[in-house]
């Protein structure tokens, strides 16, 4: 007979050391290309977009050159002085009722 034979099932480790999984460092290139690729385009549109509002802004001065803006009139506030003299007496007490 063998002495070495095990009676039952062997237990396993609670604790394992984890092993190291080596990454790829390749895979990130694909991702980098079509960020450039993405960022061109916005960079042109962002161009074409600055050309668009400087051509307005050139308009705009020109239109505002040629029509002169008429003076304005000061308009007179005529205020009428009040009809009756505040009675401070009555509105102290009337704030103290309050």
């Amino acid at each position: 007979m063998a002495k070495n034979k095990q009676k039952g099932k062997k237990q396993t480790n609670v604790f394992r050391v984890a092993t190291k999984q080596t990454k790829n460092k390749n895979k990130a290139k694909p991702v980098k290309t079509s960020l450039k690729q993405i960022n061109a385009v916005k960079n042109e549109k962002v161009e074409n977009l600055n050309q668009i509002f400087t051509e307005v802004q050139r308009d705009v001065k020109s239109v505002s050159k040629c029509i002169a803006p008429e003076p304005k009139k000061p308009t007179q506030v005529v205020r009428e002085p009040p009809k009756e003299s505040a009675n401070v007496d009555n509105a102290a007490l009337l704030f103290s009722q309050l």
